[in-house]
């Protein structure tokens, strides 16, 4: 069961459409893949073709539940969906002091889908600090650091770097790499940046994503890139980067192996 955290250290980076098409791209190749949704925007699930009415998701009753897997959605083909779903804000706050009070809670929640055979989890979280973020370092075999190629971001390079977003390194495991969104070899500033995280970063740099219309327009119509435009430079950049991911987390594809189905539900 590969889990792999996608977070940034700032927002409107874009990290939760690479999410979706992270997720999408790992589906494609014949992995079944679970996407969860750790920000309380609850964005994830409209980039799965999810109503914006449907404010199903497990936050709200992840306290009193031993087995989120219930709140699962299925998003067609290969890929599935754990929404956070529509929350008060104490319901917000009572699912965080579980986060950080509680070492155990992330682990009983997530009990059944951690152990199901072949799995492989991509979960989503709120840019900057956050108790899931922390929590789930615990858990996870995989970070990829979301960010833009403009000076806002690599201002913010040594944070990740100084183990400043969690207040210990991302991850125990396999580590945390970077993924470049929105590189724009037009513009002075992106072209920049890019080149100088290229040969700062070198192998830990795992991909780029160059800008490409198509992305905010897939968004729009609710399909993955990849769908929507399949030979698209941007749909080329994450089929790449879902290459790389399995690779370094050793994701078998098409093993022949048959599991039980998912319990999950419709929208």
């Amino acid at each position: 069961m590969p889990l792999v955290c996608v977070c940034s250290p700032k927002g409107g980076v874009g990290k939760t459409t690479v999410t979706a098409n992270l997720a999408y791209a790992l589906a494609r190749s014949g992995s079944k893949v679970l996407a969860i949704d750790f920000d309380v925007q609850n964005a994830l699930r409209l980039h799965f073709g999810v109503p914006l009415s449907d404010g199903r998701g497990y936050v709200a009753k992840a306290g009193e539940s031993a087995d989120w897997s219930q709140f699962v959605l299925t998003a067609g083909g290969n890929v599935f969906l754990l929404p956070y779903g529509d929350v008060t804000e104490d319901q917000r706050m009572t699912f965080e002091q579980h986060l950080a009070s509680d070492p155990h809670f992330l682990m009983r929640g997530l009990s059944t889908l951690l152990n199901y055979p072949g799995l492989v989890i991509i979960a989503d979280f709120p840019p900057g600090p956050s108790p899931a973020l922390k929590a789930m370092s615990r858990l996870a075999d995989l970070h990829l650091v979301t960010l833009l190629a403009d000076t806002a971001s690599l201002s913010l390079l040594p944070h990740i770097e100084n183990h400043r977003l969690i207040g210990e390194p991302l991850n125990h495991k396999q580590g945390y790499y970077f993924v470049l969104n929105q590189s724009d070899n037009r513009r002075n500033i992106s072209r920049d940046v890019t080149a100088f995280l290229q040969q700062h970063l070198g192998e830990q740099l795992i991909g780029i994503i160059n800008r490409d219309e198509s992305v905010s327009e897939a968004n729009a119509s609710q399909q993955s890139i990849f769908d929507f435009s399949p030979a698209s430079a941007a749909a080329f950049d994450i089929e790449l980067i879902s290459k790389r991911v399995a690779g370094l987390l050793g994701i078998n594809i098409g093993d022949g192996a048959v599991h039980a189905s998912l319990k999950t539900s419709h929208f």
